[in-house]
């Protein structure tokens, strides 16, 4: 389109040259004749006449373009190597990780007379220190929806002994969930509790023993009480 608009240009600017004669002839004539400057922009108006079949002749307009194009691709780029940095401050230096165990025991935990945090004393992992073994209480250090699991084991000391347990895992006051076991059937029994918590910066979370049970037969490793930031809320 744009190598047609060029000859028509041309062309008539030639024409206005040969005013009076309108033959072909004329017109091949006054091109061969033209002196100056072709005005066909930044198209190659030889080529446009003599080699269009064999040459680009766009080819300043085309290499504008192309360095047009770079440049923008290069704009992009940066772009997004920014929303890549925006994204790693929001959660990539963010670690906040724990997993704590309950060291091994001669005596029983509880019974109570109401309602105690176990204390998970043996620490493997505690990333953002937001786990604090004395009180047995995880504390958000920042707001975000975090994943929590615990374990619970426990052995009666002989036959027909009662198996008399109920732990449950509370986020500030709240009970999210629990797991027990109430029978004279089992000389020991287990189970485990995996949630996904919405958790405000600074609220607690932590698992307590009911009033009135018991963890029996402990041996490390086997109540345990792990939690880690999946996503930090958004500012």
């Amino acid at each position: 389109m744009r190598a047609t608009a060029c000859t028509l240009f041309l062309l008539s600017l030639l024409w206005d040259s040969v005013r009076a004669e309108n033959s072909i002839s004329s017109l091949q004539m006054a091109a061969v004749s033209w002196e100056g400057e072709l005005p066909c922009r930044k198209w190659d108006c030889e080529c446009t006449f003599k080699n269009q079949r064999g040459c680009c002749c766009a080819a300043t307009e085309l290499q504008e373009a192309e360095d047009q194009i770079f440049q923008r691709v290069m704009e992009l780029s940066a772009c997004i190597f920014q929303l890549g940095d925006s994204i790693h401050e929001v959660i990539g230096g963010v670690r906040v990780a724990f997993t704590a165990s309950m060291s091994q025991r001669k005596t029983c935990f509880g019974p109570f007379t109401r309602n105690s945090p176990i204390p998970y004393d043996v620490i493997t992992l505690n990333h953002g220190s937001g786990y604090n073994p004395t009180l047995g209480t995880f504390t958000a250090p920042r707001s975000g929806l975090y994943s929590f699991a615990l374990s619970v084991y426990s052995k009666v000391g002989g036959e027909g002994e009662k198996m008399y347990y109920k732990v449950q895992l509370m986020r500030n006051l709240e009970v999210v969930a629990s797991t027990w076991e109430d029978n004279r059937e089992d000389s020991e029994d287990s189970s485990t509790q995996t949630v996904l918590l919405s958790v405000e910066q600074g609220g607690q979370v932590y698992v307590e023993l009911l009033s009135g049970r018991q963890l029996c037969g402990n041996v490390e490793g086997l109540n345990t009480f792990s939690g880690s930031l999946v996503y930090p809320s958004l500012p």
